[in-house]
C-alpha cells in the first residue's frame, strides 16, 4: 500500500538516477548512498511518531508537577495533533514550492526547539504553546519524507524495501512511544521527571540537522498553490470544534462551548463554499471536490476518522486508567501497551500477503476485532481488577484487528485515487487521521475523565479513584467498541463502492 503511495505521489526528474544528489555551486553533484538519506528522513519521521505518543505515559508525571488540570492535559496531548492536522496539507505543499529538502530540515528545526522549549518549559500554559509550535514543525517536515524518499529510490524493488522500513517505523513508534515514554520518567534523571520526554528529542534533531545537506534536492515540477482562504478556515473551524470537547467537561459545558460547537458546523458549511470558489478560480483547495467525490471516498475517509478516533482515545484514556487508576508506574503502563504494539506491527506489516479478494472483508473483520479487544479490555478492569495476563491478551487483539482495518482500508482507499489527485488525496488522508486522533483524545478523554471524576491528588485518594476509574474505562471501552461497529459499516459501504466501480457499468 504504502509503495503504491509513492508511485502515485511525486514524478521523478527525467534522468535522475536512484541515488540522491546534491549540487555543489561551481563543482560536481555529489552522490549520496540511498541508505544514507533513508536514515536521515526516517530519524525525523520516528521524531514526530514518537512525539504523538510518548507523552501519554508522561500525563500523570505532568499532572503532578505542573498541577496541570485534566483539560490542560488533553490539551499538552491533542495541540501537538491539532496543529499537525490543520497545517500539514499546506507543509506539502510547501514543499513542492520550495523544495523537499530546505522544507524538510526547516521543519525538524522548529521542531528541536520546540521540544527544547516543552522540556524547559517552566508551566502549563507554555508547555500547551509550545506543542502546537512542536505540532506545526512535524506537519512542516513530514509531508517531505515520501518526497525524499521517492528521489532517493527509484527502482520498484528497492524502494519496496524502503517503505517496508518506513511502514516499521509508523507502526512501531506508536508502543515504542509508550516504552521510551515510561523508561525516562520513570528513571527521573537529575529529577526532572517527564522532561526528558521532550528533551530527547534535541539530540536527534540536531543530528539530523548536520546530516540535512546529503539529502536529495529537488521540488514538484508542475504548479503547487497555497490554498490561504481555505486555510483561513479550516484553522478557526477545528479549534471551534475541539476546544469545547476538550474543556467543556471540567469547566461545565458552558454556553461558550456549545457556541464554538455549533460555529465550526457554520465553517465547515463556509469552507465548502470557499472551497469551490476556489476551485472555479483555478486554484488548488485543501480539499478538492474531485477527490471527495470519488466513489467511496467519503466513507472511506469516515472509516479512517473512526479508526484514528478509537486510536487516540483509547491510549489517552487507556494511560490515564493504568498510571492513576492501577497505580502503575510510567514504565511498567509503557510496557503494559507492548503487546498492542507488537500484534499491530506485525499484521500491518504482513496483512498484504493474503489475497487482494480478502482485503475487502479484511477491514470489516479489522474492526470488528477491535471492538471485541476493546470491551475486553473495559470488563478486566471491572470491580477494581487488575487484568492481569488477560490484559496483554485482550490489548494484542485490539492491537491487531486496528491494524488489520486501518492498514487495509488506507490501501483500498489509495487505490482508487487517480495519479492527478494522489498528492491532494495524501494530504487530506494524513489530515483526517490526525483529526480522528485529535476528536478520540477529546471525546473519550472526556468521558474518562467525567466518570472517574478528580484526578487524585495523592495517595490517600488513590483507592477511591481506582474503583471509580474502572468504571469510567468500562465505559470507555464499551463506547469504542460501538465506534468500531460504525466504522465496520463505512468499511463495508467503501467495500460496495469500490465492488460497483471495479464491475463496471453493465451492458
Amino acid at each position: 500500500m504504502l509503495d503504491g503511495m509513492t508511485d502515485l505521489t511525486e514524478g521523478v526528474r527525467p534522468g535522475q538516477s536512484a541515488v540522491g544528489r546534491t549540487t555543489r555551486p561551481g563543482g560536481p553533484a555529489r552522490v549520496t548512498s540511498p541508505a544514507v538519506a533513508l536514515s536521515i528522513v526516517l530519524a525525523g519521521q520516528l521524531m514526530a511518531v514518537l512525539d504523538t505518543n510518548i507523552v501519554n505515559v508522561a500525563v500523570p508525571a505532568m499532572h503532578a508537577t505542573l498541577g496541570a488540570s485534566g483539560a490542560a492535559l488533553q490539551l499538552i496531548v491533542a495541540g501537538y495533533t491539532i496543529a499537525y492536522a490543520v497545517l500539514l496539507v499546506t507543509g506539502a505543499r510547501l514543499g513542492d514550492i520550495l523544495g523537499h529538502r530546505r522544507v524538510y530540515l526547516a521543519g525538524v528545526a522548529l521542531f528541536t526547539l520546540a521540544s527544547l522549549g516543552c522540556g524547559l518549559a517552566p508551566s502549563t500554559g507554555a508547555l500547551v504553546a509550545l506543542r502546537f509550535i512542536q505540532g506545526a514543525g512535524a506537519a512542516t517536515m513530514i509531508p517531505q519524507v515520501l518526497s525524499l524518499i521517492q528521489r532517493s529510490y527509484t527502482a520498484p524493488g528497492p524502494r519496496a524495501r524502503a517503505m517496508s522500513l518506513y511502514a516499521t517505523v509508523i507502526s512501531g513508534g506508536s508502543v515504542l512511544g509508550q516504552v521510551v515514554g515510561g523508561l525516562l520518567v520513570s528513571a527521573n534523571l537529575f529529577g526532572s521527571s517527564w522532561r526528558p520526554v521532550f528533551l530527547v528529542n534535541v539530540p536527534v534533531g540536531l543530528a539530523v540537522l548536520a546530516c540535512g545537506r546529503l539529502l536529495p534536492a529537488g521540488r514538484f515540477e508542475g504548479v503547487r498553490l497555497l490554498d490561504l482562504p481555505g486555510l483561513a478556515l479550516l484553522t478557526p473551524a477545528v479549534l471551534a470544534l475541539v476546544l469545547p470537547l476538550v474543556l467543556g467537561q471540567p469547566l461545565g459545558w458552558p454556553a461558550w462551548g456549545w457556541a464554538l460547537l455549533a460555529g465550526s458546523v457554520v465553517l465547515f458549511a463556509l469552507l465548502g463554499l470557499v472551497e469551490s470558489r476556489v476551485a472555479a478560480r483555478g486554484g488548488q483547495p485543501i480539499l478538492p471536490r474531485s477527490l471527495l467525490g470519488l466513489p467511496g471516498m467519503t466513507a472511506g475517509l469516515g472509516g479512517l476518522f473512526v479508526a484514528m478516533a478509537i486510536f487516540g482515545g483509547w491510549l489517552f484514556s487507556l494511560a490515564l486508567q493504568l498510571q492513576d487508576g492501577q497505580g502503575d508506574s510510567p514504565l511498567r503502563a509503557g510496557l503494559t501497551f507492548v503487546p498492542a504494539g507488537a500484534a499491530f506491527a506485525l499484521v500491518s506489516l504482513n496483512w498484504r500477503r493474503l489475497p487482494a479478494r480478502l482485503h475487502g472483508g479484511l477491514v470489516i473483520a479489522g474492526f470488528l476485532v477491535t471492538g471485541v479487544g476493546m470491551l475486553w479490555s473495559g470488563l478486566v478492569f471491572r470491580g477494581g481488577g487488575d487484568g492481569g495476563v488477560w490484559l496483554y491478551l485482550a490489548l494484542a487483539v485490539a492491537g491487531g484487528g486496528m491494524a488489520a482495518a486501518f492498514g487495509s482500508l488506507m490501501g483500498r482507499v489509495v487505490s482508487g485515487v487517480p495519479v492527478a489527485l494522489a498528492a491532494d488525496a495524501s494530504g487530506v488522508m494524513v489530515t483526517v487521521n490526525q483529526l480522528g486522533i485529535v476528536t478520540g483524545i477529546a471525546v473519550f478523554g472526556a468521558l474518562f475523565l467525567n466518570r472517574a471524576g478528580q484526578l487524585p491528588a495523592g495517595a490517600h485518594e488513590a483507592g477511591a479513584f481506582a474503583l471509580s476509574a474502572g468504571h469510567a474505562y468500562l465505559l470507555v471501552a464499551a463506547a469504542l467498541a460501538v465506534l468500531s461497529l460504525a466504522g465496520a459499516a463505512l468499511a463495508a459501504r467503501h467495500g460496495r463502492a469500490a465492488a460497483r466501480v471495479t464491475a463496471g457499468p453493465r451492458a
